[in-house]
């Protein structure tokens, strides 16, 4: 539905060949704080909606040269301007030329003399539908968006999925299979490898379900105690993070920031898993973060991998994009679901990188700063 303020700013094109009814119709509106266009032609009011189309028309229908019904028509006609909504204000008050406006393209139609308080209800009336059919129009266009993004995530989740089903399959077919008599610690082996595969699909699985609840939720944005999302992260990767035998450093307090912080956990997950999947032997990363001069605070993780070209860095971020590198799986999914989760929350995803082997490369991200006084960072202490 209309918001007061949108309905306050709203552009009206108000038509009329008398100067007095054009006084006064413009008086009224712009009384309540709309944004009012006057003409005293069709030809005028052809020119002023083409130029800049209005969110609604106030249209008189007997006027010299092009009457009211031919400026509709001709409106209706261009596309700059089909889908300005056109209300028809005039003394002709017979049915026939009532559907005769409604058939040039009208909306509504007001008889004069007119009432102050039925013009601006009629008015209020339209212009909450014009909004509405804009929120139908951008819900429709982001349900396309994601038809679109599902489909080609479709590709790439299958290809995904198949290898670590496929392999549990066949791992868990050898431990059914009586014919394949199996040593204790190969059957504890082949039992692992299960584990792990349907681990794996598992965090598929989980990928494509956080991307879906990002493209749909509606979150409150909220100061983050970034000390303990941070602390939060490490701790579900923490068994990644044993087994690389990753040194991570990070500071001890952060700047105050504002965000969901589900969904920044998960930034960091992505972000700290990436770093120790491509960094170097043994992984060694820093987490860090910086003021900027625009209101934000960019928070980073730091590798000591082979660094990415440029050719590399502008594959990241985008959908389906896999960088054919050793020992992990690709970027791709992950990285598109982090620019989702930081573009909905007011932020920037980036990353710097001189393609220097044992230089490693910075993932960063940013989020609005929270307004909060002398409180701007938060520590053990919780300033």
């Amino acid at each position: 539905m209309m918001s007061p303020d949108r309905a306050f700013k709203a552009s009206i094109l108000v038509v009329d060949d008398k100067p007095a009814n054009l006084r006064l119709l413009s008086q009224l509106l712009s009384e309540h704080s709309y944004n009012v266009r006057p003409v005293l032609s069709g030809a005028q009011a052809i020119a002023a909606a083409q130029a800049l189309p209005p969110d609604l028309i106030l249209l008189d229908i007997k006027m010299p040269e092009m009457d009211g019904y031919e400026v509709s028509r001709r409106l209706k006609d261009d596309p700059r301007t089909s889908l300005v909504p056109i209300l028809f204000i005039s003394a002709l008050h017979e049915t026939e030329d009532k559907v005769k406006a409604f058939e040039a393209g009208g909306v509504d139609y007001i008889t004069k003399p007119f009432h102050a308080d039925e013009v601006l209800a009629r008015v209020r009336t339209q212009l909450m539908l014009q909004q509405l059919r804009r929120d139908l129009e951008t819900e429709l266009a982001e349900r396309d968006n994601l038809i679109r993004d599902l489909q080609a995530y479709a590709h790439s989740v299958a290809h995904d999925l198949r290898s670590p089903l496929a392999g549990a399959l066949g791992f868990a077919q050898l431990l059914d299979d009586p014919s394949f008599p199996l040593e204790n610690e190969e059957r504890q082996e082949y039992v692992r490898v299960v584990v792990e595969s349907l681990e794996k699909a598992n965090s598929i699985i989980d990928e494509l379900l956080l991307l879906a609840e990002v493209r749909k939720s509606e979150i409150s944005i909220e100061p983050l105690d970034m000390t303990l999302i941070v602390a939060q992260s490490l701790h579900r990767i923490s068994i990644l993070v044993a087994e690389s035998g990753a040194l991570i450093t990070h500071p001890e307090s952060w700047p105050l920031t504002v965000g969901y912080p589900a969904w920044i956990e998960e930034v960091w997950v992505n972000y700290i898993t990436n770093a120790i999947k491509y960094g170097g032997r043994p992984p060694v990363i820093e987490l860090g973060a910086s003021h900027s001069d625009n209101g934000e605070v960019r928070f980073w993780v730091q590798d000591n991998g082979n660094g990415l070209s440029v050719e590399q860095q502008a594959m990241l971020f985008v959908p389906l994009t896999r960088l054919e590198m050793t020992r992990a799986t690709g970027y791709g999914l992950g990285l598109s679901i982090v620019q989702r989760i930081v573009h909905k929350l007011n932020g920037r995803v980036g990353i710097e990188s001189r393609g220097i082997s044992g230089e490693g490369s910075r993932f960063y991200f940013t989020l609005p700063i929270a307004e909060t006084g002398d409180a701007s960072w938060l520590g053990p202490d919780m300033a």
